[in-house]
């Protein structure tokens, strides 16, 4: 993450409210041949204590975990390229804003028969975004063709261990040129969601 201390001053709970709203990642173990990535939804606790998972069985996190082992989920949010003709003030280079979480912890497998119902915890937080939408739910499947499926996935969980964000939005300038860079951000972006983007740089500090 950005080592410049001015981008990471939101707090623990800020950073763990991102990440549950986003509720995706970048989950990453160390393995023998190197890093070992897969792009996972999750859940975090009401507590923050702990960040539930399912993996595919065949995934090679999921066959590396015959023991727990340490962790790391990266969030990411908006993002988009800075031009410096948008500060409109002179001497200045291009840059990157973003937001991004990483939350590290210890991850272990957990028992096949919390996988229904961690199933069920996971399609209803997605599904309740959806409303009205009726939600979908695992009781609308053949029960024979939804437990063939659940032997497929494998649940895991990861205790909470660190939190660390990174909020880069320009606030190491001053206000008028963050907030003159926001609105070019706004119009002409290039990147992902750069219109929150631009909403997030209009309300750094």
């Amino acid at each position: 993450m950005h080592p410049n201390p001015v981008f990471h001053d939101q707090t623990t709970q800020d950073n763990i409210a991102f990440a549950r709203e986003r509720a995706f990642g970048i989950l990453a173990i160390n393995h023998d041949a190197g890093p070992v990535m897969a792009h996972v939804p999750f859940l975090i606790d009401e507590d923050a204590g702990h960040l539930h998972l399912h993996l595919v069985r065949s995934n090679p996190i999921a066959r590396a975990l015959k023991s727990p082992l340490p962790a790391r989920i990266a969030v990411s949010g908006p993002d988009g390229y800075v031009s410096p003709d948008w500060y409109e003030v002179t001497d200045q280079v291009p840059t990157w804003n973003y937001v991004a979480v990483h939350l590290t912890g210890t991850l272990e497998l957990r028992p096949h028969e919390e996988m229904r119902a961690l199933l069920d915890r996971q399609s209803k937080h997605f599904e309740d975004q959806l409303a009205p939408k009726a939600p979908w739910m695992t009781n609308k499947m053949t029960p024979e063709v939804l437990d063939k499926m659940m032997r497929q996935i494998v649940p895991c969980r990861m205790k909470i261990e660190g939190v660390d964000g990174t909020w880069k939005l320009n606030q190491n300038k001053p206000d008028d040129v963050r907030l003159r860079a926001a609105d070019y951000m706004d119009a002409y972006g290039m990147g992902s969601e750069t219109r929150a983007l631009a909403a997030l740089m209009r309300g750094a500090k």
